[in-house]
């Protein structure tokens, strides 16, 4: 089993940057693949990046390539999404998830453990 814990959402002005970190807990941490989610009311949940289980590979989506970053530090046991050039349509709740495979997926359907969220809001 593995317990997620999200942090470092808050509020920024278009073109800012923040960084979100999710801490681990529970067996097995660097054997998993892990992702980044955000959602949005009335929206379904949409996939941002994942990082596979060494961090050695990593896929995003369209919206945020270029902009932002996911790492992890499996000695520490948690993994982080640098958010850059921020824009209002970031606006949502970021989740961070683990799947109990070890390659990367943009599927919700494919992670088993999820954290409660944090807010990141983007004024224009």
């Amino acid at each position: 089993q593995v317990q997620l814990v999200e942090s470092g959402g808050g509020l920024v002005q278009a073109g800012g940057s923040l960084r979100l970190s999710c801490a681990a807990s529970g067996r097995a941490f660097s054997s998993v693949a892990l992702g980044w989610f955000r959602q949005v009311p009335g929206k379904e949940r949409e996939f941002v990046a994942s990082i596979n289980f060494s961090g050695g590979r990593t896929y995003y989506s369209d919206s945020v390539k270029g902009r932002f970053t996911i790492s992890r530090d499996n000695a520490k046991n948690t993994v982080c999404l640098q958010m850059n050039n921020l824009k209002p349509g970031d606006t949502a709740l970021y989740y961070c998830a683990a799947r109990a495979e070890p390659i990367v997926s943009g599927s919700t359907a494919a992670y088993d453990y999820w954290g409660q969220g944090t807010q990141v809001t983007v004024s224009s």
